[in-house]
């Protein structure tokens, strides 16, 4: 079975969609097998990611701005790629550095997550964006 979820963004940040991909995986009917989750853009990434204290959320959106900062920043003046603005090849870098693709188990239909793990599409634009995520059960 596979579907595509569509996930708008405000800009820079983690976006939640662990209950779109339990409600597919229970749709699905299978009770084992895999759910892969594929994002179809270059400047957002995937995590599973703590889904209980925003802190987290908060400080990761920080730490990558510190490692990749805009263009505009002097640290970034070697940078070429720069057609969509200073947070275009910032944005690349973010996705080349994290996970475009996750691979979940699925036991007794429902994906084998910790108890605190959510998954998050990571936008690292900074205008709005509507990306498409595809859902692929296998199982």
């Amino acid at each position: 079975m596979i579907d595509t979820l569509t996930v708008s963004t405000t800009g820079p940040g983690l976006y939640d969609f662990t209950q779109e991909a339990h409600n597919f995986v229970s749709e699905a009917g299978a009770s084992e097998g895999l759910l892969t989750v594929f994002v179809r853009h270059t400047s957002c990434s995937l995590l599973i990611q703590e889904n209980a204290d925003p802190d987290v959320q908060t400080d990761l959106n920080s730490f990558f701005r510190r490692l990749v900062p805009p263009t505009d920043d002097p640290s970034m003046h070697w940078v070429r790629h720069d057609t969509e603005g200073p947070d275009d090849m910032p944005a690349h870098i973010k996705a080349a550095l994290t996970q475009t693709s996750l691979g979940i188990p699925v036991s007794d239909g429902k994906m084998v997550l910790g108890t605190w793990q959510g998954l998050y599409l990571f936008e690292h634009r900074d205008q709005p964006h509507t990306r498409q995520v595809v859902l692929h059960l296998l199982g």
